[in-house]
């Protein structure tokens, strides 16, 4: 894979001057060492530019020669692309802002250093196209307090009206989710930076029940609506095109592979998607592997798990969370390398009671905490392609614990307990937001 740039060379670039200066003051040499030999994080994790942030690195024209030539010159190299915010690796977090004390939930987001709140938003309870009326009442103060707190949104439309697909997935016309979208940007404007459609097309339960190749053609023309639409009005807003669910299972009751997705989503109509998208998201899995971890060259060993019928969950690329890696090849592979990645869920659960979940049964609350922290640096050294990631979650064993049940997976995800305390894996995630934004020059203490 392409390594562009790091992004820790804008901050070792300051130091080496600092250190510069200080020697060229006392009478001696400045250090000519390349920054390239400075050793990086034990952890991997993401980058940014090796030249002044704002530039991409050119190349000089070569002088004219005096005898013309006709021998054919090289190419130039293509420039990288260029993230969103070229300058940073921003943090997001997944929460759930309805019916609950949202200012305390984002104030909590805010002093973890979180950048973005990623809030999905489920169009079939808001528009009733059948009687005509729309509940914006809960949404609207939703947008208010994200705002009022100066925390960036990204809200992820899902399910349509039963008016729309009668089991509500994807819609059947594709201009009624572009209409419902008019309406969401022309209401909230800037509020709302950031637009996901959809969440996981892939998978059958996000689809209507089930997934054939034919239905991601379906979703690439839902998506051309939504940008379209989306940018007709605001074209600031940064349009997303879904992550698939990170699955190597191919069943139309259950899934298309995420591979096969991807493939059929750049392919179709001769790659006209990359027209209609800003950023792609990806949900890399995690189970119970470490972040640093990918089989088969690098496979983990789960202690205590029992070799069937889950195998561990460490026998497929796309159990690890540097399955990102493989999206990332893809990308590149079909002509889409210059769109950025947003890791829009990422996490690991611990013990909990959910069928399908027994891989949190071999994380434990330290181990979630140190994966969080590790993933967090190998984004910021190794993925010079990733501009944000976004946690799963903040607060859903605070929702499962009034529900009754602190110990459903989704609790298991959480950050925050059901009592609102922190776990250890919001303190390692705050720790580690402000070591990266101090290593950015952009940390502001509390």
């Amino acid at each position: 894979m392409k390594q562009l740039y790091s992004r820790r060379w804008p901050a070792l670039m300051l130091i080496m001057m600092i250190i510069a200066a200080i020697l060229a003051a006392c009478g001696g040499e400045p250090t000519t060492t390349p920054v390239s030999n400075v050793p990086t994080a034990a952890v991997v994790a993401t980058p940014d530019t090796t030249t002044p942030p704002t530039a991409v690195p050119t190349i000089a024209p070569a002088e004219p020669t005096a005898v013309p030539t006709t021998e054919p010159t090289a190419a130039p190299p293509e420039p990288p692309p260029v993230p969103i915010n070229p300058d940073y690796l921003e943090f997001g977090i997944v929460g759930h802002l309805y019916y609950t004390d949202r200012d305390r939930v984002l104030q909590l987001a805010k002093n973890a250093g979180f950048d973005w709140f990623r809030q999905q938003v489920v169009w079939m309870d808001i528009e009733d196209p059948v009687k005509g009326i729309y509940g914006w009442d809960e949404l609207d103060r939703i947008v208010e307090a994200v705002d009022r707190f100066g925390i960036k949104l990204l809200v992820n439309v899902v399910r349509s009206p039963t008016a729309y697909n009668a089991t509500n997935g994807l819609p059947d016309d594709p201009e009624t989710l572009a209409n419902f979208l008019e309406l969401m940007v022309r209401r909230y404007g800037d509020k709302i930076k950031a637009y996901e459609i959809w969440n996981e097309p892939n998978l059958a339960v996000e689809n209507g029940g089930e997934i054939v190749p034919e239905d991601v053609g379906h979703y690439v023309e839902i998506l051309k609506a939504a940008y379209t639409r989306i940018k007709s009005i605001n074209p600031n807003a940064v349009v997303l095109a879904a992550a698939s669910s990170s699955s190597g299972v191919t069943n139309p009751a259950i899934a298309l592979s995420d591979q096969e997705f991807y493939r059929l989503m750049y392919t179709y109509n001769n790659g006209e998607v990359r027209n209609y998208f800003d950023v792609q998201a990806v949900h890399p899995g995690g189970a119970a592997n470490p972040p640093d971890t990918l089989w088969p060259d690098n496979p983990s060993y789960i202690p205590g798990c029992k070799p069937a019928p889950d195998r561990c969950w460490n026998d497929h690329e796309t159990h690890y969370f540097r399955h990102v890696e493989n999206v990332r090849k893809w990308m590149e592979e079909y002509g889409m390398g210059d769109k950025e990645i947003w890791i829009t869920e990422y996490g690991w659960a611990t013990p909990n009671n959910t069928p399908g979940y027994e891989f949190g049964n071999y994380v434990t609350p330290e181990q979630q905490a140190e994966y969080i922290r590790s993933a967090m640096l190998r984004v910021y050294d190794n993925y010079p392609f990733v501009g944000n990631m976004f946690l799963w979650n903040i607060n859903f064993a605070v929702l499962w614990g009034e529900q009754g049940n602190p110990n459903h997976e989704q609790a298991a995800f959480a950050i925050l307990n059901p009592d609102w305390s922190p776990r250890l894996s919001y303190l390692r995630a705050q720790d580690t937001i402000a070591q990266i934004k101090t290593w950015q020059g952009r940390f502001v203490a509390p």
